[in-house]
């Protein structure tokens, strides 16, 4: 099996055709002016210090972002590297385990610079639970940075490699679209839960070994007051009853139930791993990253398992069962989240 998303090679030749060529040059481009481009914004922090006690944050997204643009070239080259190496793709279990390993090096420098840059902590409760496979890994999404979470906590950590259902407009970032493409994952699309796109998730589950698991993000999208309360005012219209229970989640958003639902097929032999995470709000958003208050803020992350046995079979029964887990989650972050 491969990825999960039929896409023609000239789409995503397409596609990469300008996508590549723009991080190569937007790299090459912040690497000339980083010097100026770190000089300005760290007087700019300087006044924002004076004038509001912000913290110095302006200068370190810039830093991160060159790091990222840094990383995605790396990752670029090596992908182009490893595909001469396994006879262009032909020697596909070395073709995975190149590409695996490159995936889980991209996101520990990524994730690594975001704690360094930011100093940032990290707490980590019961992470160990996560193995053995097959399992559902189900992740709160609260900023871009939180994607980085699964790669670092659980792959290099553990080694349970992961199947990843993504969002579409992952596909613009080209490391993620080469590898991600190389890799079993699937990209959906986020307008609605076809029967198409549900069945691609669920064949993400199936002939799942013992180092493997499939990741989703339930929410289907990060966290904002603004997205919750529109995901309220939608589901009033389409199920009360599942509105009332989704107005009790305050952190989170109500999982999505096409693709989650799908993961949790009375067929699909695996345990299901719920993560909870706090500290990365502050990176939701340009707004959040502005106001400063991810500086020195501690990652806490806590995992829960849930055997096989205890998930109820029926979808009205399963719809309740997920809730009523992610309301643990609600709850968990409530409690340990620092404002």
């Amino acid at each position: 099996m491969r990825e999960g998303r039929p896409e023609s090679r000239w789409t995503a030749l397409r596609r990469r055709s300008w996508t590549v060529p723009f991080i190569v040059v937007f790299f090459l481009a912040a690497t000339v002016t980083l010097p100026l481009l770190l000089l300005v914004t760290l007087s700019v922090d300087a006044v924002r210090w004076a004038l509001h006690r912000r913290r110095f944050v302006v200068a370190r997204a810039v830093l991160f972002g060159w790091v990222y643009l840094a990383a995605e070239v790396w990752a670029l080259t090596v992908l182009l590297l490893a595909w001469f190496v396994t006879g262009f793709g032909l020697w596909r279990t070395a073709e995975l385990a190149l590409t695996y390993r490159l995936q889980a090096r991209w996101a520990a420098i990524l994730f690594g610079a975001v704690r360094r840059i930011f100093s940032m902590g990290l707490e980590v409760e019961d992470d160990d639970l996560v193995v053995p496979g097959p399992v559902v890994v189900m992740v709160r999404h609260a900023s871009l940075i939180d994607t980085l979470l699964p790669n670092n906590l659980i792959t290099r950590r553990w080694g349970l490699l992961l199947r990843y259902v993504l969002k579409n407009e992952l596909l613009y970032d080209p490391a993620l679209d080469i590898a991600g493409h190389r890799l079993v994952n699937h990209f959906v699309e986020r307008v609605g839960d076809s029967a198409e796109q549900v069945e691609r998730v669920r064949e993400l589950s199936r002939d799942l070994g013992p180092n493997e698991g499939v990741l989703i993000y339930p929410e289907g999208t990060r966290f904002t007051e603004e997205k919750r309360a529109r995901v309220l005012e939608r589901l009033r219209g389409i199920d009360p009853a599942l509105a009332a229970r989704a107005e009790q989640f305050h952190n989170v958003l109500p999982p999505r139930l096409g693709g989650p639902m799908a993961l949790l097929d009375p067929f699909t032999p695996c345990d299901v791993v719920m993560v909870a995470h706090v500290g990365l709000d502050g990176l939701a958003t340009v707004k959040h990253l502005l106001d400063g208050t991810v500086v020195g803020n501690t990652i806490r992350v806590r995992f829960w398992r849930i055997p096989r046995e205890e998930i109820p079979a029926g979808a009205e029964a399963g719809i309740a069962w997920l809730f009523d887990r992610w309301k643990s989650v609600d709850d968990w972050i409530a409690a340990h989240r620092v404002t």
